[in-house]
């Protein structure tokens, strides 16, 4: 992670918070205290929760002229997987576009329930008491996303009943309401952990969906620039859930992938949708994705061996990602990549190809955990909401203006 005199800018923060009035409590007397957040993610491959417990520092505001000054040390991560009924049920409404309302309102709950067993497991482990979590920042589980429509399901009253600590929920809303695509959110944590004074970064996280995130050296929140490249791992995963209903529904270290031949053809089809040509910004979704790749292997009309389809929708998703490294920025100093898809062998190795000799790190090399990543994203977006500072980057996510983000539900 960045060092201190890397985090440093923006004064105390308190004549741009004094038109708030949070339903919470407000950042301490002294500004650089550490309080404690969790942040907790559930990603549309709907493998389950990551919840991270994280010391904030520190208080900032997003704008050019006082950058966030906060920090963020790590202190424990859990992932609590979903059980079988909870992720068949949320890839069958992603994938069919719809629900009976019976099913969405089981859904919502046992998600949440969820959130709140990785909320319990991050407290007990630390030997801490509810009382001395500032609050939990849970994503919830996204189930549609097309801007400015987004859903995410949660009932932070019930996860603020199960853990006794006040949420902050709906993080996406807001941007759209001011103009924006809802995503990316991430980019607010990219420019708090991995900014630098000489080197300009690419971040890059894989999951369902991949984003990236430009950091300019030196450069200001003003600066960042940040999108949704196209598909991570969702075509590649829906793959191996109709190949193997009962599987993990993922490609182990892209074993599958490296023993096939990529379809050009196919790839060339899905290089065509308008969306790989768009500028910036813009924002897709698993489901949008996965249509794409159906529509396209309809029209060629042929079968083809299933390993072959996985080495294809590999190949898709670094040839999207590299392609946006060269077309929107100067080439980067390196690329630090994060999420599920760096465990893919396969996808990584065709990732570095057409990059040449650019460094390709991972995060953890900077002391950011890939599996932790996101919830960490979304602890110091909890902490941003709580302090009543923006949380989205109108650069990155298209909104009018910089905007708080998500709802408060205070403690029971």
């Amino acid at each position: 992670m960045v060092d201190d005199a890397q985090r440093a800018g923006g004064g105390d923060g308190k004549a741009d918070r004094q038109h708030c009035d949070p339903l919470v409590p407000s950042s301490p007397a002294n500004a650089r205290d550490e309080r404690l957040f969790i942040g907790a993610m559930s990603g549309t491959s709907a493998d389950g929760v990551d919840a991270a417990l994280v010391a904030v520092g520190g208080f900032g505001r997003i704008d050019s002229a006082a950058p966030p000054n906060y920090t963020c040390r790590l202190l424990r991560h859990v992932h609590v997987p979903y059980d079988d009924w909870l992720r068949n049920a949320v890839c069958t409404m992603r994938q069919n576009g719809g629900s009976d309302l019976r099913t969405l309102a089981r859904v919502t709950r046992d998600a949440s329930l969820c959130y709140a067993k990785a909320v319990h497991e991050l407290v007990a482990a630390e030997g801490l008491a509810s009382v001395e979590i500032s609050a939990i920042a849970a994503h919830g589980q996204t189930i549609f996303h097309a801007p400015p429509c987004t859903m995410q399901l949660l009932d932070p009253s019930l996860l603020a009943a199960e853990t006794e600590c006040s949420v902050v929920s709906d993080f996406r809303r807001a941007d759209c309401a001011a103009g924006g695509q809802g995503a990316p959110l991430v980019p607010f944590a990219d420019y708090i952990l991995f900014r630098d004074p000489v080197k300009s970064r690419v971040l890059l996280n894989i999951g369902g969906i991949a984003n990236v995130t430009y950091l300019p050296p030196g450069g200001g929140p003003a600066n960042v620039i940040a999108f949704d490249t196209g598909p991570g791992n969702c075509v590649s995963d829906h793959l191996m859930r109709l190949y193997d209903p009962q599987g993990p529904g993922f490609d182990r270290n892209g074993e599958i992938a490296k023993n096939g031949q990529a379809i050009y053809p196919l790839m060339s089809l899905m290089l065509s949708d308008p969306y790989f040509q768009a500028s910036p910004p813009k924002s897709t979704d698993g489901p949008a994705m996965i249509q794409l790749f159906a529509k396209a292997y309809e029209t060629i009309g042929r079968n083809f061996p299933f390993e072959n389809l996985m080495r294809t929708a590999c190949l898709l998703s670094a040839t999207t990602i590299a392609d946006a490294i060269r077309r929107f920025w100067p080439f980067p100093d390196e690329l630090i990549v994060s999420g599920g898809g760096t465990k893919n062998a396969t996808l990584m190795c065709l990732l570095k190809q057409p990059l040449g000799d650019m460094p390709v790190r991972t995060s953890d090399e900077l002391g950011v955990p890939s599996d932790a990543k996101e919830a960490m994203a979304f602890a110091l977006l909890g902490a941003a909401t709580i302090d009543c500072v923006p949380g989205n980057i109108p650069t990155a996510t298209g909104a009018k203006k910089a905007v708080v983000l998500g709802s408060v539900t205070p403690k029971p």
